[in-house]
């Protein structure tokens, strides 16, 4: 690891002028702590190389770290750790694809240690990205070439890739996030703004190492989730090798509004085979006025992936994909709520 100064922030405003002072144009000098998951397990790596780290932990006890429910919606505070947001009752009985997304995201131990707000932001697990005896990785090192190619890529996405980065986006929050129509509150030093959360991540494009929309000194607030009917007929759907503690070979978040047993309105988002939290609109398209049958369901899973590609070794995501994205909408429409 390398040498970095360590500040902690006292309130949101010394945060941000904490990272003012550590920002050089678009360089990522700083970079901001809450639980540390991501941060220091790179840095550890030597593939992030901040020289300046900002604890924002003391700050907890404002907004950032406060879980509120209204009739207008949910809002959770970037600093709510997963564990809080998971176990929350109200949340599992009125947002369960939220609490099934951050449940099935980790381990109870990292659960309770992982904010909200870095789990959003978390890098992808690709071997050539993290291990920095690769040379040629453009998301690491612009430029540089992609390994993953014609590499080892078999957890790798099959939709949003591009000539210069085929890395998986690696969450599981971000898909019952982008689901459900959630903004995001950013804070900087030029003040605060919302934005969907579906313009929160760029797709590769030319431009691989450019994962976000945040300017190099803002720091996310909170997530505002809509009260809408169809936030409590909502699932997370989440395949992967082994039954617990390992990321998404293909996800789904699935929510339905239905009325006498068609479907009114749909949201669908794609996880572990997209380059970044990916909704379907096209396929949530094709459900609605219809009934859930498995006909319906495996047009609609035919529909997500009309656009996917595969590099050799995951070429089978994209049947995983379809198979995972036609059982999750059976699965919501059989709740009983």
């Amino acid at each position: 690891m390398r040498p970095f100064v360590y500040e902690r922030a006292t309130s949101p405003s010394d945060a941000a002028h904490l990272a003012a002072r550590g920002t050089n144009g678009d360089e990522h000098r700083a970079e901001y702590l809450a639980g540390g998951i991501t941060l220091f397990d790179l840095m550890k790596l030597d593939v992030m190389r901040p020289e300046l780290v900002i604890d924002i932990n003391p700050i907890a006890g404002t907004t950032y770290g406060q879980i509120e429910l209204s009739r207008q919606g949910l809002r959770l505070g970037a600093l709510v750790r997963m564990a809080e947001a998971a176990d929350h009752p109200e949340i599992k009985s009125q947002y369960p694809v939220i609490a099934q997304s951050l449940y099935l995201a980790a381990s109870q131990q990292l659960r309770n240690m992982a904010s909200l707000g870095g789990n959003v932001l978390q890098r992808t697990r690709c071997t050539y990205f993290r291990d920095v005896s690769y040379a040629a990785c453009n998301k690491r090192d612009p430029g540089s070439g992609c390994a993953a190619m014609a590499g080892v890529n078999r957890t790798h996405t099959v939709l949003g890739t591009s000539d210069q980065c085929i890395a998986t986006y690696p969450g599981d929050f971000a898909q019952a996030l982008i689901a459900l129509d959630a903004s995001v509150e950013i804070a900087g030093p030029g003040g605060a703004r919302t934005i969907p959360f579906a313009t929160l991540h760029r797709k590769p494009g030319e431009t691989p190492d450019k994962e976000t929309n945040l300017r190099p000194d803002e720091m996310i607030v909170s997530f505002l989730i809509p009260a809408a009917p169809w936030t409590r007929r909502s699932l997370y759907l989440k395949v992967r090798d082994r039954q617990s503690y390992e990321f998404a070979l293909a996800s789904a978040a699935v929510a339905l509004d239905q009325e006498d047993g068609a479907v009114r309105n749909a949201r669908i988002a794609l996880g572990g085979v997209a380059t970044v939290p990916w909704r379907a609109v096209e396929a949530e398209a094709l459900l609605r006025s219809k009934p859930i049958n498995e006909q319906n369901a495996a047009a609609v899973a035919d529909a997500a992936f009309a656009g996917a590609k595969g590099h050799g070794q995951n070429d089978f995501k994209i049947e995983l994909g379809k198979r995972t994205l036609s059982r999750a909408p059976q699965q919501a429409a059989a709740l009983e709520i």
